[in-house]
């Protein structure tokens, strides 16, 4: 049998091949290639429809992979440095939740910061883990949450040293790094675990002079969100393995929540991906970098944006820089950054990533375009001149740090009450509340109400953000637990 070489996409491969044999479907999906379905197809391409199958014997299967699928999972494992890897299509989500139920059972610590992703939170409400949070520094003129102090990781490590693992966001979505390979080596000489949320960082394991990616400095565990920054398709992501993890006991845990109808675009994206970013990484995020730089360069000629880089850099809180992000200060020109976000879509065609309360972010690939990143400089440029104000009044701040009550999963399943959002201060949270994106909760399960907390709701709530998370959809009213034994 030939040995695979990275030029290979071993599930790419088997499905073109599928296709070509013509086989007659009498399995699921219904559609039977499209045939059933005229209007979908019509959409997305008959080629599309003929290859979302199922799972058969020269397909492999997600859930126990043997053949192509483990072929593909290999080859990725390798190209990211990795011991073991994983094809998610359930999201990051699902792999960040994979990471936190293979290392931490219920009542078992993980040391995590508070800026996490709601999907980490979630993990704990399902399997009882308790967080240890670490509140991260806060970068007062920008008003954006920063990365791990290593101070404060030794000294949660000194107040808990039985918890099980430490979670990393790396990047954060406004691209700041912490110094993961010192937070690897504080971890592991204390018994725990690392995981890595990594899910804008992709780009990490293929490009020159990035910031170190978790497998490169010894990470246990990193949630890659191949769909955000590598090119596969929206929900694809991978899921990589260190030596030290068992990598048949995580996918059983992976199994318990990832669908047993594994779609095979996904996977195949993934899989070609793969092949891509090692074949021609470099190049694609050369010229990515390329783009975001420029483009941060002409942004801070305008006046009143800060498009902020590596000048941030303090070798702590901000250890390195993802100059990939494209991120912009907005608050000096008198609009949060979710306005800009409204204008630049409703006004100028232009949708970028997220508007927070006084940043936004632009996505840059080298799948963008000269003429729209200058498009793009040229609608800020705009936007400054028609839509810009005094500032006085405007929130100065995107963090609060919360006072943590009840674990998420205690909170979240107990006895509960709807209170209108501005009679609960001094309540106990027993849902989520977050602006999405970029979906990291303002409140979680657990967490004391204070008066700050709704003022910036109801400021997020006016300037437009949209918020998720409670049962009540219009956010007027939030669940708050009854009573604490």
């Amino acid at each position: 049998m030939k040995k695979l070489t990275q030029h290979n996409a071993p599930v790419h491969e088997a499905l073109e091949k599928h296709r070509l044999n013509r086989v007659v479907p009498f399995d699921v999906p219904g559609h039977k290639g499209g045939r059933g379905n005229e209007e979908l197809t019509e959409f997305l391409g008959e080629r599309c429809l003929k290859v979302d199958v199922n799972s058969m014997k020269p397909l492999d299967n997600l859930c126990h992979p043997v053949s192509v699928i483990k072929d593909a999972q290999e080859l990725a494992a390798e190209a990211f440095g990795a011991n073991s890897a994983f094809f998610i299509v359930n999201g990051t989500t699902a792999a960040v939740q994979a990471m936190v139920m293979s290392t931490c059972k219920a009542g078992d610590k993980i040391i995590m910061p508070r800026n996490v992703h709601r999907s980490a939170i979630n993990a704990l409400v399902v399997c009882g883990a308790i967080p240890v949070y670490i509140n991260p520094g806060v970068n007062k003129e920008l008003g954006i949450p920063l990365g791990m102090r290593i101070e404060d990781v030794k000294n949660a490590i000194k107040k808990h040293p039985d918890a099980k693992a430490i979670l990393v966001n790396n990047p954060t979505y406004y691209g700041i790094c912490s110094n993961l390979k010192e937070i690897v080596s504080l971890a592991h000489e204390n018994n725990m675990k690392v995981l890595v949320d990594e899910a804008h960082g992709t780009h990490f394991y293929f490009g020159e002079d990035m910031p170190i990616s978790g497998m490169a400095a010894g990470a246990d565990m990193a949630a890659v969100s191949m769909h955000k920054t590598g090119g596969s398709l929206t929900q694809s992501s991978i899921l990589l393995c260190g030596e030290a993890m068992n990598e048949d006991y995580v996918r059983q845990v992976i199994n318990l929540t990832q669908t047993t109808s594994g779609s095979y675009l996904l996977l195949t994206s993934l899989d070609i991906t793969r092949k891509n970013l090692y074949l021609n990484g470099k190049e694609i995020f050369r010229k990515t970098v390329e783009f975001a730089e420029y483009a941060r360069a002409e942004i801070n000629k305008l006046g009143g944006y800060y498009a902020f880089s590596s000048e941030l850099i303090d070798n702590d809180a901000v250890f390195d820089f993802d100059k990939t992000k494209l991120s912009i200060h907005t608050r000096d020109i008198g609009l949060a950054g979710i306005e800009v976000y409204d204008i630049l879509r409703d006004e100028y065609g232009i949708q970028i990533e997220f508007g927070d309360i006084g940043n936004v972010l632009a996505i840059i690939s080298a799948g963008d375009r000269a003429f729209e990143i200058e498009r793009l400089i040229g609608s800020l440029s705009e936007i400054k001149r028609l839509y810009s104000k005094d500032k006085a009044g405007m929130f100065d701040h995107e963090y609060i740090n919360p006072e943590v009550v009840l674990t998420p999963q205690k909170a979240f399943y107990s006895e509960q009450k709807s209170l209108l959002l501005e009679d609960s201060v001094d309540q106990i949270c027993g849902e989520f509340v977050m602006c999405y994106p970029p979906g990291i909760p303002i409140l979680a399960p657990g967490e004391r109400i204070t008066e700050d907390i709704i003022n910036y709701i109801k400021y997020a709530k006016d300037k437009g953000c949209f918020l998720t998370g409670t049962q009540d959809m219009n956010v007027e009213h939030i669940n708050v637990v009854v009573e604490v034994e």
